[in-house]
């Protein structure tokens, strides 16, 4: 089986029709993509819970802080491949695309803290910073997100796949119990001002 930390893991986004839909690729975090451009995606993605009073790392971590997290695991993004019109050719569209992040998720992220008790069994696998852009919510983005890292932890053996997300955020908790993830405890990490839950999946 090839190492799936040198191989781009890509997944087109569901379309329905040659407009319906911008072409959507998950890979491998690169080393030329932007971590300027990643924080400011994960700073939109968490102003929800930043706008009711919360804390999130993720929403207000500065680059450094973002550069550390990505490297001490496995991120993944979802990239929207946007054609740069040809200028020889107003009429045409050239071969190349600009890619811009819309989406992310740290599979197995290494902290300083200590963590939640079950992130310490050794078959759950875990994932952190989940986020996709507000303006490509609703796409599927998430769910092709959520597949990379479940597919993963199925590939080191574990049997569930666990989180940690703020207590009060309900909507988000309903995402995630919709998608079969379930409640086993709290957790307080040091650089938040609410309580988590953790939640996780059989997979």
């Amino acid at each position: 089986m090839s190492d799936p930390a040198s191989q781009p893991a890509q997944t087109p986004a569901p379309q329905q029709g040659a407009d319906a839909a911008p072409i959507i690729t998950v890979r491998r975090l690169a080393p030329s993509d932007s971590i300027a451009e990643l924080t400011q995606l994960l700073h939109r993605a968490y102003a929800k819970q930043v706008a009711m009073g919360l804390k999130p790392l993720a929403g207000r971590q500065d680059d450094a802080t973002t550069r550390n997290r990505v490297f001490s695991g496995e991120c993944y993004v979802a990239v929207h491949h946007i054609p740069l019109p040809d200028l020889d050719d107003p009429a045409g569209v050239r071969v190349e695309t600009r890619q811009k992040l819309v989406g992310s998720i740290l599979y197995h992220e290494v902290e300083e803290a200590e963590g939640p008790r079950w992130f310490h069994r050794p078959d759950v696998g875990w994932f952190s910073q989940f986020a996709v852009d507000p303006d490509y919510q609703g796409q599927g983005i998430g769910q092709m997100l959520l597949s990379i890292v479940e597919r993963r932890a199925r590939e080191d053996g574990a049997g569930e796949l666990a989180l940690s997300m703020a207590e009060p955020d309900t909507d988000l908790m309903n995402f995630y119990l919709r998608r079969g993830y379930r409640f086993v405890e709290h957790w307080q990490w040091p650089y938040t001002n609410y309580r988590s839950v953790i939640l996780t999946k059989t997979l």
